[in-house]
């Protein structure tokens, strides 16, 4: 059974302080749990929301990946930076902090050569079926204006594929240094290719899907020294750029629909995310 205690509360009370003048302009976080049968594990989560609106359904949901650094990204302390100038539509934030995150993030149906992300089929179904409509039905939000999925390296790509496979619910998703690298083979392996052997780029590639959604990109140009075709530009952009231009390719969305940002200088941790994280959310649910 789901462990509704506090979360509960939490999100059933959000629509009873609007109530109150004093609430109005606090970026409110709580943290609970959730247990799914997917996984057969109870998850954690943070909850980050600003100010309870009117209009219910004029709230933004954001998933997001890697809840438990969530205070490296100050993500609550953007929010309330971005609500402050309003520079953002009401945001609910639900930030999980995975079990197993090795096994749970990845492609689903595809482990890599490492045999990681067995439980990626898993985690993608308890967003879809377990995760969004419990909050959905403990929030009183019957249709969110939009749902976003985020991650942040691995936890990005996790993101893109559950965003990908379920776009009947979710509407975008933002991708931080996104490990399309993810291969079922070592790239030391004298067999190994680019074409066919990273895991998203050959799912995507043969996907018969069409899924209607909204694409956010960060790549930085300081995340590595790793350059494997030797083409003088590091791996993180090059997999980011092939990743879009087979979404291209596919045409799948309106060229208008995919949002690249790369950061000459930028790094593969958390400093560098949060920079450009106010970028992103004003994409996600700004006014």
């Amino acid at each position: 059974m789901q462990n509704t205690s506090y979360l509960h509360k939490f999100l059933t009370s959000l629509f009873f302080i609007a109530a109150f003048a004093s609430c109005h302009h606090k970026i409110k976080e709580a943290k609970d749990s959730i247990y799914s049968r997917h996984l057969q594990k109870h998850i954690d989560l943070t909850i980050i929301n600003t100010p309870v609106p009117k209009e219910k359904n004029s709230f933004n949901l954001l998933l997001l990946n890697d809840g438990q650094d969530i205070a490296q990204l100050r993500i609550k302390e953007i929010i309330d930076s971005l609500y402050k100038k309003k520079l953002l539509q009401p945001l609910l934030v639900v930030a999980v902090t995975p079990f197993d995150r090795m096994q749970e993030y990845g492609v689903a149906g595809y482990a890599d050569y490492n045999n990681n992300g067995t439980a990626a089929e898993k985690y993608a179904a308890f967003v879809d079926d377990e995760l969004i409509p419990f909050i959905k039905k403990r929030s009183g939000v019957r249709k969110f204006n939009s749902i976003t999925i985020a991650g942040c390296s691995l936890g990005g790509l996790s993101a893109f594929d559950v965003a990908w496979d379920h776009a009947d619910k979710i509407d975008k998703v933002g991708v931080f240094s996104g490990s399309f690298w993810y291969r079922d083979k070592d790239a030391s392996d004298s067999t190994y290719s680019d074409d066919k052997d990273r895991l998203i780029i050959n799912k995507i590639r043969s996907s018969r899907k069409r899924p209607h959604l909204k694409y956010w990109f960060y790549a930085g140009g300081k995340e590595e020294t790793a350059d494997r075709d030797k083409d003088g530009i590091i791996d993180v952009v090059d997999d980011t750029k092939d990743l879009i231009d087979l979404i291209k390719k596919k045409n799948v969305c309106p060229p208008g629909d995919i949002n690249y940002t790369e950061v000459k200088d930028g790094t593969h941790d958390y400093n560098s995310w949060s920079h450009v994280l106010p970028q992103f959310l004003i994409w996600a649910g700004g006014n």
